[in-house]
């Protein structure tokens, strides 16, 4: 093992690791926002606009991330519609995983029983009130799981990203093993880092799920 070249390459793949964090950072927000709007849709808009989404869910989930960025970085500016490198980054995790989101969302929301509905409009509540006290304290807790896995997944997939030159982790993975000529090294120290990182939001997401579901136990007592 060439510990000096990892030495050397640690103030680059740092920055390249913040990178990533942020971008990811964007795109979880952006992809999480854009699911939900898309479970709303899909379970109270018009047949017309539910259509539409199902159709655009569809063609997302039957294509690989990969043809996404390519479509987006390539083929779009030949329509005089031009985005950065980051900005195509961000936008294909967000198209991409928001109907995987919107799915796990309407799942959830539409396996609480009919008569949790009934009782909020006999009690009165308002949207918000149902969504607070209601809603969340019964679907967070199934959701929670499924939606870190996606979120691991956006990560993992944002490597994809350095093909089309976004300054991520891999892309200064790739530029270190050009200056020391030590592929194994580098390959190793970015497996390691992935693997921190998403173990720890895989601990962290377990800690939350047992704290709600305690608490919802409680509450049921």
């Amino acid at each position: 093992m060439d510990w000096q070249a990892i030495i050397r390459s640690l103030p680059s793949l740092g920055d390249g690791m913040i990178a990533t964090l942020q971008l990811c950072a964007i795109a979880a927000f952006c992809s999480l926002s854009w699911g939900a709007l898309m479970a709303v849709a899909l379970l109270r808009a018009p047949p017309f606009w539910r259509r539409l989404l199902q159709i655009y869910t569809s063609l997302t989930l039957a294509l690989p991330l990969l043809v996404v960025v390519y479509l987006l970085y390539f083929v779009l500016p030949e329509y005089d519609i031009t985005f950065t490198s980051p900005q195509v980054g961000v936008l294909a995790l967000t198209l991409y995983y928001a109907p995987y989101i919107a799915q796990v969302i309407r799942s959830a929301i539409g396996a609480l029983p009919h008569g949790q509905w009934e009782a909020c409009r006999v009690l009165g509540l308002s949207r918000s009130e149902q969504l607070r006290d209601v809603v969340l304290p019964q679907t967070l807790p199934q959701m929670l799981s499924p939606l870190v896995g996606l979120m691991i997944g956006l990560i993992k997939d944002s490597a994809l990203l350095s093909i089309v030159s976004v300054q991520e982790f891999m892309y200064a993975a790739k530029q270190a093993i050009s200056d020391t000529y030590a592929p194994l090294e580098i390959y190793l120290t970015v497996a390691l880092c992935y693997w921190v990182l998403n173990s720890l939001i895989d601990w962290l997401a377990r800690h939350i799920e047992y704290r709600m579901t305690r608490y919802r136990r409680g509450m049921q007592h």
